[in-house]
């Protein structure tokens, strides 16, 4: 486990990102380390619509656990788990749930600043994340890769992403490094000049998530991004040639 845990940190290179397509499944997980993976990701919508239900913490947090532990048994490559908002929002709380998904053997997990389930959708408070964040760095020891994910940029229409923005994400990515997060993913944002000043500006290796349409993935290593994670568009992908094959075989 120490090992997996120092390589992972150590595929976050600004400029050189680690590729994660991720996955939401063992059998998945084993296709991602065939075909190339350096790492495996789980996507929450992914394993959420594999399960037949919602995303947003849909799925029980002991399937979720049961997921991840499955993934992890199934790849010799270290796994980052998308576990949203740790299924609790006091502090203390969330740090068991995420002690509880590290006990899997995951070597990291994505944490998000959104409230689960709120509509409209709204986030913690800058103070109230870096406090759940503090406590599950407590909980989990220095090793394990806390992936801080901000919805600032998910939550608004990409036309309203501006400066001012930006600089809240930079607050919020400062806070969090300084509560211990070990990365800091900005999903939503696509403009390339606000994400060079965010990956400029945060203390901490920048996640960008690629989507269809969004810039390439060589211009996103230019503005300084460290990982690039695919959320659940591979799903989608799958689902589709699923779904086409499925026609084929009907109508013939």
């Amino acid at each position: 486990m120490p090992a997996k845990f120092d390589s992972f940190a150590a595929l976050h290179v600004a400029g050189d990102p680690v590729i994660l397509f991720n996955v939401w499944d063992a059998g998945s997980a084993a296709v991602a380390e065939r075909a190339g993976a350096k790492a495996i990701a789980t996507g929450s919508a992914s394993v959420a619509t594999a399960h037949g239900v919602e995303d947003a913490e849909g799925l029980a947090l002991d399937l979720a656990l049961a997921n991840a532990a499955r993934v992890v048994a199934s790849t010799a490559l270290p796994v980052s788990i998308d576990f949203e908002g740790a299924y609790a929002v006091h502090p203390e709380r969330a740090a068991s749930n995420v002690a509880r998904l590290a006990a899997t053997g995951a070597i990291g997990c994505n944490f998000e600043d959104q409230i689960v389930g709120s509509d409209p959708r709204t986030m913690h408070g800058v103070e109230d994340q870096a406090a759940r964040i503090a406590a599950i760095r407590w909980e989990t020891g220095p090793a394990f890769f806390l992936n801080a994910r901000t919805d600032i940029f998910l939550i608004a229409s990409p036309e309203t992403h501006d400066d001012a923005m930006a600089d809240a994400a930079i607050e919020r990515g400062h806070a969090y490094a300084e509560a211990g997060a070990s990365g800091f993913f900005v999903p939503g944002l696509a403009d390339l000049r606000l994400l060079e000043r965010i990956c400029k500006a945060v203390p901490l290796p920048v996640n960008f998530m690629a989507f269809p349409g969004a810039p390439s993935a060589r211009d996103v290593a230019a503005a300084g991004v460290a990982r690039i994670s695919h959320g659940p568009f591979p799903h989608l992908l799958a689902l589709k040639a699923f779904e086409d094959a499925a026609r084929t075989v009907f109508t013939e």
